[in-house]
């Protein structure tokens, strides 16, 4: 039974032979946890005084206290405690967390996450050919967390993107021939180069997925925008199996209906869960909960997916379908049941003990056979990992930046400029329009009217090539300030907004000098800056240090006026505009968007689904 906790088919031919005698008790067991109360996710029931042997990391035997004929070396009781298998993240981007996977165990360990479905594409466009390794690593070093990596389809997101990473055919090919913990292809999102024959990437897209099914893996879908029923039918018939960027109750009913698998955000549970069980959905099994992006902060304040099963409850759903919907409907769904989510003979032992089985008041976790949390303690020891240079020194600017990387020459002879304006999550079929003013010969900012300077740098090259135009309500009002992230969905090249193009080139440059993160300039001065130097997504510490970091940051940015006006998002919210990490994605339903410079889009304005581009001032 001495391995690394990554499964692999010989190892797993040898564990499942002693795991066989250990069950008939010919071969003495590890420990026998016996709990008041036990769920079989299977029948969703019930059963009493049950006791879980364990051998080694896995699951042996299940059945009444006393029933089982062997030896144990070690028993223990836990009286009051109703057993409930690890939960499960069917899809989700442990970037986002911003911890690297050491670390993002033991934030959810102890609230109840034992294994993770990985949407690999984040990382993945940093340093595409370190995927694998990156994710796996952890687990070898002794992590209880189990990771099963998906490798994006979003690398690069769309055919006017480059940077740290391109998956094809033969890629993926060789990620599903590498280990067996890798379950499918991430979400594919450029939806245009699905159904379009005459899209760029389209022989790139359905490469992967061929390579997939190949591999009898998983294509996760990205359907945001996709409601009417040809959209949802298209969908279905090439193949993406799941969605989680469902919206609206009436949707996941269609998607349901058209085989679709769901992966319900928490944003959306409040319409879409009332709605299905007014519906008289009797079968769940085609519903997962997912947090897809949440930050440390948010998962130390709210929870993990032990927060997405709660709300689910408070909205009507029964404790044992919300279990199941974070247990065995993901596991299933992704092929795994053989190892997670259930409590039964073979599979990892990873049981959540909860104190009230309403309230899924959590009072320990085991994962691997053994304790790792109490309450909200983690107990078990955190690998210590050195990431070398290939994690940590990926923002590749070899050059300060200047005010005159951010500057927008007018033509000749010009007083004003017509400008190409985008908002945050500018979803339309064009562009904005405005005529700024000149000065000096270059095009300015309008701040009376929310038009401030968006840039984008490339952080891959080492040249630092910028592409910068014109944006609506969003960035800093105050005077020479600016504010800078390398956290840009789905490329991850930094992207940086101001009231200023000195302040911008500051901002970019404290980025550049930590590998990575935020930085914060107020008055010409970097008031704030948060770490993340692993892949410039991440950081190497616990949650509770990068949350402390956040939060002067949150404190620094409220003392600054910040532009806004509404946009297509419900999310995009006045203040600190946190969810810029998001606005620089360019799948579906983005049309208009800004990249880094690249051969097709020189000035880095594209439309991503025509690849029609545009000067941003004429």
């Amino acid at each position: 039974m001495n391995d690394d906790g990554l499964i692999d088919a010989a190892a797993e031919v040898r564990i499942r032979q002693e795991l066989t005698l250990v069950a008939l008790g010919r071969r003495p067991a590890d420990l026998a946890l016996r709990v008041d109360r036990l769920f079989d996710v299977h029948t969703r029931t019930w059963r009493d005084d049950q006791e879980i042997i364990m051998h080694g990391r896995r699951i042996a035997f299940v059945g009444a206290a006393g029933a089982y004929s062997g030896e144990v070396a070690r028993r223990v009781a836990r009286p009051g405690l109703a057993a409930v298998p690890g939960f499960g993240e069917v899809h989700k981007h442990i970037e986002s967390s911003h911890l690297t996977p050491e670390w993002e165990a033991a934030l959810v360990l102890p609230r109840g996450n034992t294994w993770t479905c990985e949407a690999s594409h984040e990382f993945s466009n940093v340093n595409g050919p370190r995927n694998l390794q990156f994710w796996l690593e952890a687990r070898r070093r002794g992590s209880p967390l189990k990771i099963f990596p998906l490798p994006g389809s979003a690398v690069p997101p769309t055919a006017y993107e480059w940077g740290g990473g391109w998956f094809g055919h033969d890629e993926q090919a060789g990620f599903l021939a590498a280990s067996l913990m890798v379950a499918g292809l991430d979400e594919v999102m450029d939806w245009p180069a699905v159904w379009n024959p005459d899209n760029p990437s389209y022989a790139r897209l359905w490469g992967m997925i061929g390579a997939t099914f190949a591999g009898r893996g998983v294509v996760e879908g990205h359907g945001a925008g996709l409601r009417d029923p040809a959209s949802i039918n298209a969908f279905a018939a090439a193949g993406l199996a799941s969605d989680h960027e469902v919206l609206s109750a009436e949707e996941a009913w269609e998607k349901l209906a058209h085989g679709i698998f769901l992966e319900v955000r928490a944003h959306s549970m409040e319409e879409v869960i009332p709605f299905l069980l007014r519906r008289g959905l009797a079968d769940w099994s085609q519903v997962a909960f997912t947090t897809d992006d949440r930050s440390a902060s948010d998962t130390l304040r709210d929870g993990a997916t032990d927060h997405n099963a709660r709300l689910a409850i408070r909205l009507g759903l029964a404790p044992e379908i919300a279990v199941q919907c974070v247990t065995l409907n993901p596991a299933r769904h992704m092929r795994l049941t053989p190892w997670v989510g259930s409590i039964a003979p073979g599979r990892f032992a990873d049981v959540v003990l909860l104190s009230d089985v309403a309230t899924l008041d959590i009072a320990e976790v085991w994962a691997d056979g053994a304790q790792v949390s109490q309450g909200k303690t983690c107990l078990h020891v955190v690998p210590r990992i050195d990431w070398p240079d290939w994690a940590t020194r990926t923002v590749d600017i070899r050059r300060r930046l200047t005010a005159e990387d951010f500057r927008i020459a007018a033509a000749p002879g010009r007083a004003t400029m017509q400008a190409a304006l985008l908002r945050p999550f500018h979803w339309a079929d064009g562009f904005i329009t405005a005529e700024l003013s000149v000065v000096d010969g270059a095009v300015q900012r309008d701040a009376a009217r929310n038009i401030t300077k968006f840039a984008i740098v490339d952080r891959f090259s080492g040249a630092a090539r910028t592409a910068r135009m014109f944006w609506l309500g969003c960035g800093p009002a105050d005077a020479d300030s600016a504010l800078a992230c390398s956290v840009a969905h789905d490329k991850h090249n930094i992207w940086v907004v101001g009231s200023s193009d000195a302040a911008m080139a500051q901002a970019v440059n404290a980025l550049v000098a930590q590998q990575g993160g935020w930085a914060l300039v107020r008055g010409g001065a970097v008031v704030a800056t948060v770490r993340y130097e692993v892949g410039g997504l991440m950081t190497c510490r616990p949650a509770e240090a990068l949350d402390a970091e956040m939060q002067v940051l949150y404190a620094e940015a409220a003392q600054m006026v910040w532009l806004y006006e509404p946009t297509f998002h419900a999310r995009w919210f006045p203040g600190f505009p946190e969810r810029l990490i998001f606005a620089t994605l360019t799948c579906a339903p983005w049309q208009w968007v800004l990249v880094a410079p690249c051969a097709q889009a020189p000035e880095g304005f594209v439309n991503v689904q025509t690849g029609a581009t545009h000067p941003v001032v004429w």
